[in-house]
C-alpha cells in the first residue's frame, strides 16, 4: 500500500500558509482516523517565494506592509489574526521589523530530510518569523532556528553559503510559477491532484481521499 504523498508549495513569511500547515495537520488527523491502516503520509516541502526580487538584506516591514497594502493593511491582517486564532496560532504582526527575501530559508529547507524533519524546521520557521520576529535575513537568526530543529551544522553551512543551491531554489521557484502556481499554499496530492489556498481541514480530506481514489 503506498502512502499518501503531498507536495507543499508555500512560503515562510506567508500567514496563509502557516495557517494551512496547520490546516493540513488537522486533516492528516482526520485521514488517520478514517484510514488507521493506511501507512503515514509523505510530506514534501517546495519554495515560492513571495518577493522574489526582494534585496538580499530585505526592506523595513513597515515600508513593506504600506507598499502592498495601502491603507488596507489593519483589515487585512486583523482578518489573518483572528483565522490564526482559530487554529491555535497567536501571530505577532505587530512585532516583525524586517520583510526578508526567502532564498535562504528555502534553501534550508530543502537540505532538510522530507518527512519529521523538514516538517519541524518549517513549523519552526514560521514561529521564528510569526511569533518570536526573528529577522530571518540575518544567518545567524537562520542557523539558530535550524539547529533547534535538528539540523546539522554542515546542512546549515551548505544552506547559508552555496551558491548552487540557491539558484536550484531559485529554479524551483520558477518551475512552480511555471506549472500555474500563483499564490500558496499549494497542496498537491499524489502528484496529480491539486487544491490552491488554506482550506478548511474537512476540504483538505476530502482532496486527499479523492486523491487516493483516483491513484487506485
Amino acid at each position: 500500500m503506498k502512502p499518501l504523498q503531498i507536495d507543499v508549495v508555500s512560503d515562510v513569511v506567508c500567514p496563509w500558509c502557516y495557517v494551512g500547515m496547520r490546516r493540513m495537520n488537522q486533516a492528516l488527523d482526520l485521514y488517520r482516523q478514517k484510514h488507521p491502516d493506511e501507512p503515514e503520509a509523505e510530506i514534501r516541502w517546495h519554495p515560492f517565494q513571495l518577493n522574489p526580487d526582494l534585496n538580499p538584506e530585505g526592506m523595513a516591514r513597515a515600508d513593506y506592509v504600506k507598499q502592498k497594502f495601502g491603507d488596507r493593511s489593519g483589515d487585512v491582517y486583523a482578518r489573518v489574526k483572528a483565522v490564526g486564532l482559530s487554529v491555535g496560532i497567536d501571530f505577532n504582526f505587530d512585532g516583525i521589523a524586517r520583510q526578508p527575501n526567502t532564498l535562504i530559508p528555502h534553501a534550508l529547507i530543502g537540505v532538510a530530510e522530507p518527512g519529521a524533519e523538514q516538517n519541524r524546521l518549517v513549523q519552526a520557521l514560521f514561529e521564528a518569523y510569526f511569533i518570536q520576529n526573528l529577522d530571518l535575513t540575518r544567518a545567524e537568526s537562520l542557523a539558530q532556528v535550524a539547529r533547534q530543529a535538528g539540523i546539522d551544522e554542515a546542512r546549515i553551512t551548505e544552506a547559508l553559503s552555496d551558491r548552487g543551491l540557491h539558484a536550484q531554489v531559485a529554479q524551483a521557484d520558477g518551475q512552480a510559477r511555471a506549472m500555474g502556481v500563483t499564490g500558496v499554499p499549494f497542496f498537491i496530492f499524489n502528484g496529480e491532484f491539486a487544491i490552491s489556498g488554506a482550506h478548511e481541514p474537512e476540504n483538505l480530506l476530502q482532496a486527499m481521499e479523492q486523491a487516493c481514489e483516483e491513484a487506485e
